[in-house]
């Protein structure tokens, strides 16, 4: 596992190609996973709380970085690769120790942050752990699972042009920052093999059938409507 005891750099500065004591930065690969973003975004798009057979697989999503980075394979060519998760933990965390030991016995890291303010949130943790690895590697590859283009958008460009690879995965449906970008890669999560057991219950609009397909609302009218009086009566 890799050290983050470095100190940080900002995302803006410079790259430069050698150590502070003038070691060559070793070329790395890094997986960011934006855990509330996701499992958000998920509900959102399958229009129902995720289950476990509706979740992505992070031991697929693992094989798939790692062959993208060059495989198993120990070369000076060939770079490092390091994957972390990124998650708010309630209260009352109840099956989310399994989780978190599931996902360290996969190879990721995890960030765990308390939640106990519903605006508490690891996004600026995020964006500092990829600073901390520009300062101590020299980052060929981000891969950033998350559609929060309001955090993200912009500094995940000017590590584009900064010279690294900048590959966002998400749904289509959530992620319009990364597909309307000139600089940035996107793939929809559930093109990554094996991310899924079984196909989602969702209609993609960049992957529609030709002669159309329907899209069922994901949450119902009367429930709406009550909604909406409620907060236009408040």
């Amino acid at each position: 596992m890799l050290d983050t005891s470095e100190a940080t750099a900002g995302i803006g500065a410079k790259p430069a190609r050698a150590a502070d004591d003038g070691r060559p930065r070793p070329p790395l690969d890094l997986l960011i996973w934006d855990a509330p973003n996701i499992d958000m975004t998920l509900s959102t798009v399958i229009g129902a709380r995720p289950t476990a057979a509706s979740r992505p697989r992070f031991d697929a999503i693992a094989a798939w970085f790692v062959e993208g980075a060059g495989g198993a394979e120990t070369a000076p060519d060939v770079p490092d690769v390091e994957a972390c998760v990124f998650a708010n933990i309630p209260p009352q965390p109840g099956s989310l120790q399994r989780w978190v030991e599931a996902l360290r016995g996969f190879g990721y890291s995890v960030f765990a942050r308390p939640k106990s303010q519903p605006d508490d949130d690891i996004d600026q943790d995020m964006l500092d752990h990829i600073a901390v690895r520009q300062h101590s590697h020299r980052l060929r590859r981000l891969v950033v699972f998350s559609g929060d283009g309001r955090n993200f958008a912009e500094p995940l460009e000017e590590l584009v042009r900064q010279g690294t690879e900048v590959v966002v995965v998400a749904f289509s449906e959530v992620a319009g920052y990364a597909i309307g970008s000139d600089l940035l890669q996107f793939i929809d999560i559930e093109d990554v093999p094996g991310a899924f057991v079984e196909p989602l219950d969702r209609v993609r609009l960049d992957a529609l059938p030709p002669d159309g397909a329907w899209l069922r609302p994901t949450r119902s009218l009367r429930e709406f409507v009550a909604g909406f009086t409620a907060r236009r009566n408040g």
